[in-house]
């Protein structure tokens, strides 16, 4: 890892695994309502829906009665929030800031975005700085199951104890800092250290960050030494999954060498590029005994993964190439034995319960054509970001939303469910 800003083990921690939008938002609806200090969010997706606007009504509260509020978006992924929304937040005390916010093309509100890559994808609370929460969970309500069909799977937690105070050293100097602290920030109170916070529970953690500066493939890195280390099982749970040559090496490796790796996918994918991508890759992960689960109840929107009886990570970043080597991430990585066995039932419950296993196609050998084309796409599709790269492009930058005029009488409902 570089070495300006290794990632730190620290012991003492315990985490609550929250699945979907109904564990996860009144864990931090109810914690931002308890919050005496400060309030930092940062999310791809806050829509004017109904989660949307609870979100709004608890930190509105949260400000108006004198906690410091910062909340940081994303440009692509919260377009178009009303006057309204923005200025009622401001108007409380709210600190909103939106990352690399940019205008569709031609002003067209439903139009082509200029800002599709290098995305603050990253999904984190820490209130008062004791308590933290990371994991892939927006802010809309296409996380909850009464959306209907396409309610998305999803997985995050709840961090007490000393990794708490790096999360929060992180994300309150990236409200400044686009691609990572390179600065501490210092607001009106100082942040904890971790010799500060109790402990509070048996886990050993870190927290890992992939930016487009120093940190570029650390979230990668930590999944290849666990899964070279595995012995035992190997289970992912994945989004988006179009990794490098590197981490398909070494998952077929361990099956080789007699791991048990599974692998559980989008079956129902909202974007159906995802699951053309993740088949090219099937037949060279089921040849070498790598089991492909596909979650076919709804779509899949998890960013999880654990290997044999200890480790463990949640987070926001996928395994495609836009995660790896474009988006800003944040994951934590976990060792503790009963955070390992809760999230294997879960993942258990759910291969059991609503996925379907991809059989292997047979013994025969792929016919020359079919090894050209899957030789061709897989290339195209795993270089695709590093080209983006090389287009004419402008530093994204966090900024602060242009001062709202007074709010209207009604408010509606927007935004449809889009993005990871």
């Amino acid at each position: 890892m570089n070495a300006r800003r290794a990632p730190a083990w620290r012991p003492g921690n315990r985490f609550t695994l929250l699945e979907n939008g109904e564990a996860y938002y009144p864990a931090v609806f109810e914690a931002i309502a308890r919050a005496r200090r400060e309030v930092v969010l940062e999310t791809f997706i806050l829509f004017e829906d109904k989660v949307g606007l609870a979100l709004h009504e608890v930190l509105v509260a949260a400000a108006r009665r004198g906690v410091q509020v910062d909340v940081l978006i994303d440009g692509f992924g919260s377009p178009d929030l009303s006057e309204r929304f923005v200025g009622e937040l401001t108007a409380a005390g709210v600190r909103l800031r939106v990352f690399d916010p940019q205008k569709p093309l031609l002003g067209i509100r439903t139009g082509i975005r200029t800002n599709v890559f290098r995305r603050m994808h990253r999904k984190i609370v820490v209130v008062d700085g004791e308590l933290a929460f990371v994991g892939g969970i927006n802010y809309s309500a296409d996380h909850l199951l009464d959306f209907g069909p396409e309610a998305k799977q999803d997985y995050a937690v709840a961090v007490c104890g000393p990794l708490v105070a790096d999360i929060h050293q992180f994300v309150r100097s990236a409200i400044h800092e686009p691609s990572g602290p390179r600065r501490w920030w210092f607001g009106r109170r100082s942040a904890h250290t971790a010799d500060e916070l109790p402990q509070a529970g048996h886990a050993h953690a870190l927290f890992v960050t992939r930016d487009n500066n120093a940190h570029r493939d650390d979230i990668e890195q930590f999944y290849r030494v666990a899964i070279r280390a595995a012995r035992k099982r190997i289970v992912i749970a994945n989004a988006y999954f179009f990794p490098g040559y590197r981490l398909l090496r070494e998952l077929r490796r361990a099956a080789r060498r007699g791991v048990e790796v599974k692998l559980i996918l989008q079956g129902t994918p909202d974007m159906p590029i995802v699951k053309f991508g993740a088949e090219l890759l099937h037949e060279h992960l089921l040849r070498a005994g790598v089991k492909i689960y596909e979650y076919c109840q709804r779509p899949f929107h998890g960013k999880v993964a654990l290997a044999d009886d200890e480790w463990a990570t949640v987070g926001s970043s996928n395994l495609d190439p836009l995660s790896l080597a474009l988006n800003l991430e944040a994951n934590v990585v976990i060792r503790d034995r009963a955070f390992n066995q809760q999230l294997a039932e879960r993942l258990e419950r759910l291969v059991c319960d609503s996925c379907r296993e991809v059989a292997p196609t047979g013994s025969r050998a792929p016919r020359a054509w079919a090894v050209a084309r899957n030789f061709v796409v897989f290339h195209f599709l795993r270089l695709f970001p590093r080209w983006a790269t090389w287009l004419p492009r402008h530093a994204p930058a966090v900024v602060m939303p242009a001062a709202a005029p007074a709010p209207v009488e009604q408010r509606g409902e927007q935004g449809q469910a889009h993005g990871v």
